[in-house]
């Protein structure tokens, strides 16, 4: 009988242990999976738990999206890069159930996605909704450039970036806006001192270091693991963008003070300049851009654009920047095509090459071609009567974005050097009398075209 007691005992103690290991799995699946998305249900392909809550996350943040109909679109580039690869199986692929979890899974911190500000204005419903769902989120919000100008620096704060966190993986949510330029800008991620720093790993964040400037994006709707999602339709043509992308804003405040030292030229003459000099510009950069031709604001364009957030209206003339390796041949006969005739033809693709059209009016048009030694670059000039050659150095410099006279234009991200390498150090003091040949800080001689050369090298029309 003792026996027979203790035999039950162990098994109602086996029996009772059992019961309360069951119960803690379904404590652990329907309850902490729904409040941190912990739970790691069948993925296809997944290879462990935390390559599987990477895929649950996006499929909860998705859903929060769906819910309030927000139309988000995936530019995460590490599943760009990877979905870019398989482009053509997942345009033609029947959304059916998928063999693995090949995308959505791969290891990272984060998964970033975009929102376009005009579709959607209504967050609170969405923080309250993700709150229910065991999200955390965070909200960075800054200034809008957009309402800066000459006359107010009192831009309102817009957001600019929002994270959702869930377990150990991220959310983070790019807030595009659009430019007057016609194209899609965000903002950088900037920190306000109460927030905290180890939410996520902030430096880690593809678009929260500088603003960026992209083209609107044709977007493609596709099933990837199992999950509708919008990409850009060409992937690799949003990396490329990507990656050079970055944006610098007019310096408002500096031209404002500029200006209270310098007045502005308002005159019937000076503002007549500057609308021709816009036209000019937007033509130009047309027609570049139809050719595939990369182009930044040069000379004293470039100055104007840097110190004083507008044209130079004594300068008569538009500056752009070429490099050398960027030319081709379709260049005189594309701007001809745009009723922009060639002024003159100076040096050769090889050495020097400038090239000067024809505008409205008294205004010209000067496209500088731009070559690259071991540590610097140069630009030549070319005397006509003389056959004398100039060059002008600059340091080495990088490409960015910039917003100028409404269009999407480059300019030097080393701007300050590049500047003061054309115009020395006292670039904030205007010079109305300006000799190409000796007045520039950076130029100097370089020899003499051959006779023989000439009627090839110094070509007038």
């Amino acid at each position: 009988m003792q026996k027979i007691n203790r035999n039950v005992v162990l098994a109602l103690l086996s029996l009772t242990s059992l019961v309360f290991l069951l119960f803690q799995l379904c404590y652990y699946k329907f309850y902490l999976s729904q409040k941190n998305g912990a739970a790691f249900s069948k993925v296809r392909g997944s290879q462990s738990g935390q390559d599987s809550t990477r895929w649950h996350v996006v499929r909860k943040f998705l859903g929060l999206t769906s819910g309030h109909n927000i139309p988000v679109y995936l530019i995460d580039p590490l599943i760009l890069g990877l979905v870019d690869k398989d482009i053509e199986q997942i345009r033609s692929s029947p959304g059916g159930p998928s063999p693995e979890c090949k995308y959505f899974c791969a290891p990272r911190d984060f998964t970033t996605f975009a929102l376009l500000d005009k579709t959607w204005k209504h967050e609170v419903g969405l923080f309250r909704t993700a709150e229910k769902m065991g999200f955390q989120w965070l909200k960075i919000i800054n200034k809008d450039p957009r309402l800066d100008g000459m006359d107010d620096l009192s831009g309102m704060e817009i957001p600019l970036h929002y994270i959702f966190k869930l377990a150990s993986h991220a959310i983070h949510l790019v807030v595009f806006y659009e430019r007057s330029g016609n194209f899609l800008w965000h903002g950088p991620l900037r920190l306000r001192q109460h927030m905290d720093r180890k939410f996520v790993p902030f430096r880690k964040l593809h678009f929260g270091r500088y603003p960026g400037a992209y083209e609107k994006p044709e977007l493609l709707l596709v099933s990837i693991d199992d999950l509708k999602v919008r990409i850009p339709k060409n992937p690799s043509s949003f990396l490329e963008e990507m990656s050079h992308s970055r944006f610098l804003e007019c310096r408002y405040r500096e031209a404002r003070a500029f200006f209270q030292l310098y007045p502005d030229d308002a005159s019937p003459d000076a503002v007549e300049f500057r609308k021709k000099a816009k036209s000019l510009l937007h033509l130009a950069a047309l027609t570049l851009n139809n050719l595939g031709v990369k182009f930044w604001l040069s000379s004293g364009t470039c100055l104007g654009w840097y110190r004083q957030c507008n044209v130079i209206p004594h300068s008569k003339d538009v500056d752009l920047g070429i490099f050398i390796r960027d030319y081709k041949a379709d260049i005189i006969p594309a701007f001809q095509n745009a009723g922009l005739p060639l002024k003159h033809k100076f040096g050769k693709v090889e050495d020097s090459l400038e090239l000067s059209f024809q505008g409205e009016g008294d205004v010209k048009l000067d496209i500088f071609f731009f070559y690259e030694e071991d540590d610097h670059i140069w630009n030549g000039g070319t005397q006509a009567k003389s056959g004398k050659k100039f060059k002008y150095l600059f340091p080495k410099f990088t490409l960015c974005w910039t917003e100028f006279v409404e269009l999407k234009v480059h300019v030097p991200c080393e701007t300050l050097q590049y500047v003061e390498a054309n115009y020395g150090p006292e670039w904030k003091v205007p010079v109305k009398t300006w000799d190409w040949k000796s007045s520039p800080f950076n130029v100097q001689d370089n020899g003499v075209w051959p006779i023989d050369e000439w009627d090839n090298v110094i070509q007038i029309y």
